[in-house]
């Protein structure tokens, strides 16, 4: 099927996914009036549906990884990974990564280097050897048919990968300072999320 037929089908989804939603939350408001939950929390869940459903790209994990002495530990190397909601072409070259943090703004830039995590771990993986500080790479962890790591595409809702990225040193971040990352697509869709660095308890770190 073509890309383009690809992309219709997923339109459909989007829109069938829409009226559900629409119907779903006119049935909670007009039967279940004693129901404890209000309806503005009703209406946050249905907008939190809907940006997910519109901006086809899940994030699962986003973890970091703190570098340095003991109380001067500071996150370096971040790892967020993604997955299509749909079985729906994504080609990774169309995405560009803008960090900020409150101060600065850093555009970043697909390397065009992409391989499959296989036996490495995942901070030590000798692909991050490729990333500059303007650019960004990918770490493949599902990939049947070997779609990201020869060809740059995640084509299937199974596909998922990690994109990694070296923070430049200006953004390095110790306990509790927080940076603004957003996934910025060639569609015009953008993928929002706020990053903030827990305690150093491990080296490897998870963002709430």
């Amino acid at each position: 099927m073509t890309k383009q037929g690809n992309l219709g089908i997923a339109s459909v989804v989007i829109l069938i996914s829409f009226i559900l939603l629409a119907m779903t939350a006119f049935s909670v408001l007009s039967d279940d009036t004693t129901n404890s939950t209000s309806e503005e929390e009703i209406q946050e869940m249905i907008d939190d549906s809907l940006e997910e459903i519109t901006k086809y790209i899940q994030i699962t994990d986003k973890i970091g990884k703190f570098y340095g002495p003991p109380n001067q530990q500071k996150i370096q190397k971040i790892a967020i990974m993604i997955k299509p909601i749909f079985s729906n072409e994504i080609d990774v070259s169309d995405i560009t990564i803008k960090i900020t943090n409150g101060n600065t703004i850093k555009i970043l830039s697909y390397s065009g280097f992409a391989q499959p995590v296989d036996t490495y771990h995942l901070f030590e993986h000798p692909i991050w050897n490729n990333i500059t500080e303007n650019t960004f790479s990918l770490i493949a962890t599902h990939d049947k048919d070997n779609s990201i790591s020869n060809f740059n595409v995640l084509n299937k809702n199974t596909d998922m990968a990690y994109i990694i990225i070296n923070l430049p040193s200006d953004y390095y971040m110790k306990k509790g300072d927080t940076i603004i990352l957003q996934f910025l697509l060639s569609s015009g869709i953008i993928k929002t999320m706020d990053l903030e660095a827990p305690l150093p308890m491990r080296s490897i770190a998870s963002f709430d």
